[in-house]
């Protein structure tokens, strides 16, 4: 069977520092410090293979994928104590896109995948910072619509449409700075920002994770 995961977490790696073709550079980054004993937090790498497949096959994955992506995602749950989606414990991701050749400022991340109205509520009692949550909350749902969405500026004279919402909301809350802003403000920002996808793209922000993991 085609292998087109590769896993990484306690000090082991199933990829190389020398498999930047197969890895990318990230994913061969990590595998190596890894493999020589960094302490790097757990993940799993899909590999370059699955973009060629992708291009080459009607745009669609392979049919191994789904079940190795699962099965990696539940050893990271696993060593992190964690479940990913759980309300009460939420488990989050990063999702940083690589290439096989160094691709300076072109690559996109994603970072606290998982958050929803509900497990942004498990990451504020598990914190005990309820600001926090929602501030991670708001950034994920801008970054989301951004770099998955495709809610973005159409040419260079046009501002960001996430930063116009959160201008608007620092003027009317008399905050001079993001860290101004209440954990209410907060809140509203997450509900302006998912109106704004709503309004410009007639798609809804999803609140399912898996559903956020594989449009990452």
């Amino acid at each position: 069977m085609a292998k087109w995961v590769y896993f990484f977490g306690e000090g082991k790696a199933e990829g190389k520092g020398a498999q930047k073709e197969l890895l990318g550079g990230k994913g061969a980054g990590l595998a190596e410090m890894t493999n020589l004993g960094i302490p790097v937090p757990p993940g799993f790498t899909i590999t370059t293979d699955v973009c060629t497949y992708y291009y080459g096959n009607a745009q669609t994955y392979p049919p191994e994928l789904v079940a190795q992506v699962s099965h990696s995602l539940s050893e990271v749950e696993r060593i992190m104590g964690r479940k990913f989606g759980d309300p009460a414990n939420p488990l989050l991701f990063s999702v940083r896109s690589g290439a096989r050749a160094s691709m300076p400022g072109m690559m996109d991340t994603v970072l606290n995948l998982g958050l929803n109205d509900a497990t942004v509520k498990g990451l504020a009692k598990v914190t005990g910072n309820e600001r926090f949550a929602w501030d991670s909350y708001r950034r994920f749902v801008a970054m989301y619509g951004d770099v998955v969405l495709g809610l973005k500026p159409v040419n260079k004279k046009e501002e960001d449409p996430f930063e116009v919402i959160l201008e608007q909301v620092k003027h009317e809350a008399g905050a001079r700075y993001d860290t101004d802003l209440t954990t209410g403000d907060l809140q509203r920002l997450v509900q302006l920002f998912k109106g704004e996808i709503k309004k410009r793209l007639n798609v809804e922000f999803p609140e399912e994770v898996h559903e956020q993991l594989w449009g990452a």
